[in-house]
């Protein structure tokens, strides 16, 4: 009899049939040998806590009311045998102590007295298993055996769900943070689909996670990490936040009747603002939000997709703010994309093409130098301004693939000019945001100066203001600093074009100040315009710094910038931006006007 029951039990085990099912099975067993009695089987959790397992006699109203108490001494005799780890017989339970609390519950229902028995796996009590008896009694010589049996068989049940526990464990939480992984994530973003209730999808990323590991190492950059994941986990519903990799979390968010992305983002941003410990130095947290809710007919992957769209967007308009994916948005990434490819072909085939537009001396007339601007070669063979592509090069990966063979070109160019005995003073390149992202312009730049046998003094390096307006400051800061101590010029471009802050020229010794084109559009009108180009100049002058206007169109504008005290110019009053074999036509030009004085005149754009 136990033989058939013992070999019934692990033939389910083997088939791998759910645990409830397969012990639920041993239950209704048992009751038939024994009428009398009815078979209940508990587990304990990592709470310690009792959770019901099977039990197919006993009514849901009693083992809901149970389930989830802790265990401990005269917690009923499950709660009592689990916390001593010994078998607890209650012949009566309307008189045991042990009882008191829950008699209540057990009496209406026919249980007179109750047996149970700890089920221990290694030195862990796992579970309980119990008769519960119609006669005040306890057990017989026959029930001890079968429980004996019942006991060994659940114990190695149990064992095998806890080692499947585990694998699923590890193969569905991240090891950091304790948070679903990317794997659990996609399982249940694959069921949260199906639901009929609204649901959204949050993206989120970590804005200054690689900095901290550069700057305090990788022990306060996990630190980070985890913190960001407790802060989360207390916002998110019922285990419905995730760590993706890297610094990218998610959160699923539901909703009775709609979803308010906007709400749960504004609760995340908040939840990060609070500084963290992390390594022993004090860090604060700061993210990047995407969002999409689902509509009627999207399926999961559009919604995971739209989310994702919006992250991309949110990121290259401003970190540490929230997007919600609309059509609109929808549109605008989808030109960029379209745009980012048109680049990565042009890439591809050297489509990417430098033009340089002179540098001139407002008072001698002198060329000074060059700036190298950045245009992609369509099909037709038309050039396109980089003002048509400049939301692609939001890109960091692919801004920085887009400087790197602008430099090479224009280094090249440079490298050809100087053996043919041209003197072109310097030349001047933009970079991007992204460019720095990665801390190594810096190595990049000095590599191709050295690649190209070009002296650091012939490259100018262009930043604009909003460079600096970000987590990245100090990372941007130390590489600007980096180029200047082996030679290369940095030049501030477009200042005065936005919200102008004159802290990063205190933070940055600047060779070169460009002053934007905006400031000169009333030239010789008393404006305000006017008014702040000059007294930009002043500052600028006061710091060292060489000042170049840049969008001179009329003879006005340059004559009011001369008496402003502006050093030099650039713009279509001079010249427009054109190709390098035209340059080099111009170059050859000037140079002989200049009787083979003009490579000794030649003026540097140094600091006055």
């Amino acid at each position: 009899m136990l033989v058939k029951l013992q070999n019934d039990f692990l033939e389910k085990i083997a088939r791998d049939e759910p645990l409830h099912e397969t012990v639920d099975f041993l239950c209704r067993q048992v009751e038939e040998l024994i009428p009398d009695i009815a078979c209940s089987v508990l587990m304990v959790d990592n709470d310690l806590a009792l959770r019901h397992l099977a039990g197919p006699s006993i009514p849901c109203s009693y083992s809901d009311k149970i389930d989830g108490l802790l265990i401990g001494e005269g917690m009923g005799s499950c709660g009592t045998a689990a916390f001593r780890s010994e078998p607890v017989i209650v012949t009566d339970i309307e008189t045991h102590p042990f009882w008191e609390p829950f008699k209540s519950l057990a009496l209406p229902l026919g249980y007179l007295a109750c047996w149970s028995t700890p089920i221990i796996v290694g030195k862990r009590v796992m579970g309980t298993f119990a008769f519960y008896y119609h006669r005040k009694r306890g057990p017989s010589e026959l029930e001890q055996q079968i429980v004996a049996t019942c006991v060994h068989l659940c114990a190695i049940g149990l064992e095998r769900q806890k080692r499947e526990n585990e694998r699923y464990r590890l193969a569905y939480t991240d090891a950091l943070t304790g948070l679903g992984n990317r794997a659990r994530f996609n399982e249940v973003i694959t069921h949260q689909g199906l639901l009929d209730k609204p649901w959204g999808l949050l993206l989120l990323d970590l804005d200054n996670l690689k900095i901290v590991n550069d700057s305090l190492g990788h022990q306060a950059g996990d630190d980070l990490i985890q913190e960001v994941g407790r802060r989360l986990k207390k916002l998110g519903q019922n285990d419905m936040v995730f760590r993706l990799g890297g610094d990218e979390f998610a959160m699923i968010v539901c909703g009775e009747d709609c979803v308010d992305l906007g709400y749960h983002a504004a609760y995340v941003m908040e939840s990060l603002k609070t500084p963290c410990i992390c390594a022993e130095r004090t860090v604060y947290p700061s993210a990047t939000l995407g969002g999409a809710s689902a509509l009627p007919g999207d399926k999961t992957g559009d919604v995971r997709q739209k989310a994702d769209f919006a992250l991309y967007e949110a990121k290259s308009r401003q970190r540490g703010g929230f997007l919600e994916y609309s059509p609109v948005t929808g549109t605008q990434i989808a030109r960029r994309f379209r745009i980012m490819n048109q680049l990565r072909d042009g890439l591809q085939e050297n489509g990417i093409v430098a033009v340089y537009q002179p540098v001139f001396d407002l008072k001698t007339s002198q060329l000074l130098g060059l700036e190298a601007l950045c245009r992609m070669r369509l099909a037709n063979g038309d050039l396109l301004a980089a003002a048509h592509f400049k939301d692609a090069l939001r890109d960091a990966q692919l801004a920085r693939d887009v400087t790197r063979r602008m430099l090479d070109l224009v280094l090249s160019d440079l490298s050809r000019w100087l053996c043919m005995g041209l003197n072109v003073g310097q030349v001047a390149v933009n970079i991007a945001t992204g460019d720095f992202l990665d801390g190594c312009v810096h190595e990049r730049i000095l590599g191709l100066l050295q690649h190209h046998k070009i002296p650091p003094s012939h490259l100018v390096i262009e930043i604009i203001e909003t460079v600096y307006q970000g987590h990245a400051h100090d990372l941007i800061r130390q590489q600007v600093m980096g180029l200047q101590e082996q030679g290369v010029k940095i030049a501030l471009d477009d200042f005065g074009s936005g919200p102008t802050s004159l802290n990063h020229l205190l933070a940055m010794n600047f060779d070169i100040i460009k002053l934007d084109r905006s400031l000169l559009e009333h030239a010789g009108q008393e404006t305000k315009a006017a008014f702040l180009a000059e007294e930009l100049i002043k500052i600028a002058r006061y710091l060292g710094a060489h000042v170049t206007a840049e969008g001179i169109e009329r003879q006005e504008q340059a004559d009011m910038l001369l008496r402003m005290g502006c050093d030099s110019g650039q713009g279509y009053y001079f010249s427009k931006p054109i190709l390098a074999d035209e340059i080099e036509n111009m170059l050859w030009t000037w140079q002989s006007k200049q009787s083979g004085s003009y490579g000794t005149e030649m003026k540097s754009l140094q600091k006055p």
